[in-house]
């Protein structure tokens, strides 16, 4: 089984929602798993040749929440290459902005451009149609855990 780090970007806590029910899915199924809500870059290290989850809301105009974005800045200006990560991306919503997922895509395309395995699709959430994102999830998330 898989040592799975998640790590959230959250503004009124619907990410956070949808990464713990992510960890009792995937800790049902026998992986390991801890949920970062103030990520530090030491942190997402421990995980480069394990797995990581992003769950992250999207914010202003298609920026990430202010929990995570310094997560990602570093991953951006000290990281680089990270060829033995694989990880999935969980990426929330609202389809009536033009940059509708902006945060989770973002963070996608870093992690793509840095060389790291992405497992299957991003999930789109969209806050318009999904009341609650944590049951939308559900089957993405168990299916997502099966295939590692």
């Amino acid at each position: 089984m898989a040592k799975i780090g998640v790590f959230v970007g959250t503004v009124y806590g619907n990410a956070l929602a949808v990464a713990e029910q992510a960890q009792q899915i995937l800790e049902l199924q026998g992986h390991e798993v801890e949920v970062f809500e103030d990520a530090t870059l030491e942190q997402w290290q421990a995980y480069l040749q394990d797995v990581i989850l992003v769950v992250t809301s999207t914010t202003g105009q298609g920026d990430l929440p202010d929990n995570i974005q310094p997560l990602y800045t570093e991953l951006t200006d000290k990281l680089g290459y990270q060829p033995d990560l694989s990880y999935g991306v969980i990426a929330l919503g609202d389809s009536s902005y033009d940059t509708f997922c902006g945060g989770g895509c973002t963070f996608d395309e870093l992690l793509q451009e840095q060389g790291a395995k992405r497992i299957g699709d991003v999930l789109l959430i969209d806050a318009i149609e999904v009341a609650e994102p944590e049951l939308f999830a559900q089957n993405w998330i168990e299916e997502w855990g099966t295939s590692l």
